[in-house]
């Protein structure tokens, strides 16, 4: 059985390589989508269908041809982690999480321990909090296991 994991939130580090590498070692039949990570990519998903006459629309265009791929793949999971960094707000990444929520989709949060109290309410729904990829990686192993 192959599992499908949706890499979700903070787009600025290596942890869904670590998290991918992490499980090839570890022999996990494991397929990982993602959002589009490219930020000025994901930034003009909508410029494509006309200019817009401020910011504000520029980003409502873009962020639903954005949603088309997010919502498909997260349907498509079986499992979602959500990650949390540093460098900004993930209010997308919180929103994947509710989503994941709202249709009984399992999902681990990835967190450094200094964001517990912003994502109380995040991490109460999710199934685990982890703080490492490696945990991520332990997660997938015991749930996977023969």
């Amino acid at each position: 059985m192959t599992f499908t994991v949706y890499l979700s939130g903070e787009i600025h580090t290596d942890w869904r390589e670590e998290i991918a590498r992490g499980a090839e070692a570890a022999g996990l039949d494991v397929e990982f989508t993602a959002p589009v990570t490219d930020h000025p990519a994901s930034d003009a998903a909508g410029d494509h269908l006309g200019e817009t006459p401020s910011g504000f629309w520029r980003d409502h265009q873009s962020s639903k041809v954005n949603a088309i791929r997010t919502r498909t793949l997260i349907q498509q999971a079986d499992l979602v982690v959500v990650r949390f960094g540093h460098e900004y707000k993930q209010w997308n990444a919180a929103f994947d999480a509710g989503y994941c929520a709202a249709l009984g989709t399992p999902y681990l949060t990835l967190h450094d321990a200094d964001l517990v109290h912003p994502l109380k309410e995040v991490d109460a729904e999710a199934q685990a909090w982890c703080t490492t990829t490696e945990q991520v990686v332990e997660t997938l192993r015991y749930v996977l296991r023969d």
